[in-house]
């Protein structure tokens, strides 16, 4: 929790906005995105996370490693990270004294798969809303979420994480009555540019 950043630490916050990362990456790179949530939400607590483990990439953090990674290892890679990634929400939720109900996990491909995955292997929801940017499901989810809202933002022409994962799998939570909603950016790579955030405050 110590090398994370924190980028708006209110009196009494009313809400949190926790952000996660992608593979190889550090806080830094989404303290712009905080930036403008501090602004738009000045009662807000905002953190970047730090992922716990050095990237296999040589630098930057990682919450699982993606060297040899497949359809079939990735599931175990993902739940072998999660203990820690709940403790990680949890702690951060009773330093600013918010309830998930007031969280949202904003993550970014590596962040937002950890994100997604909590959904589907921790009993209790750890937030009111998940936000995926160039993200994804390990596997197509298979429970509703009562407690969760799930917005998927992504590039069409994201060449690492391919968009489809993020259009099935709003649809399987739409199947399941989840409230959720799909944003398909034009001539978006696998990065977040300002439509992207433009779409994230309307999803907040």
């Amino acid at each position: 929790m110590s090398a994370s950043i924190m980028l708006q630490n209110p009196v009494a916050a009313d809400r949190l906005f926790l952000l996660f990362h992608g593979v190889g990456a550090t806080p830094q790179s989404m303290v712009p995105l905080g930036d403008v949530l501090g602004k738009s939400y000045p009662r807000a607590a905002v953190v970047s996370v730090q992922a716990p483990d050095l990237s296999d990439f040589g630098q930057g953090f990682q919450w699982f490693s993606v060297q040899g990674v497949t359809e079939a290892n990735r599931v175990e890679r993902i739940e072998a990270a999660m203990p820690i990634f709940v403790e990680t929400v949890t702690s951060w939720q009773k330093k600013f004294g918010v309830t998930a109900a007031q969280t949202a996990l904003i993550g970014f491909s590596q962040g937002a798969i950890m994100s997604l995955s909590s959904t589907q292997m921790v009993a209790d929801s750890l937030a009111d809303k998940i936000v995926s940017l160039s993200g994804r499901f390990a596997v197509l989810p298979k429970c509703a979420l009562n407690d969760t809202a799930v917005h998927f933002l992504h590039g069409d022409q994201d060449n690492v994480i391919d968009y489809r994962l993020s259009q099935l799998a709003h649809e399987a939570l739409l199947a399941r009555g989840t409230t959720t909603t799909y944003d398909l950016i034009p001539n978006l790579t696998h990065s977040i540019n300002e439509s992207t955030v433009t779409h994230l405050l309307s999803r907040l």
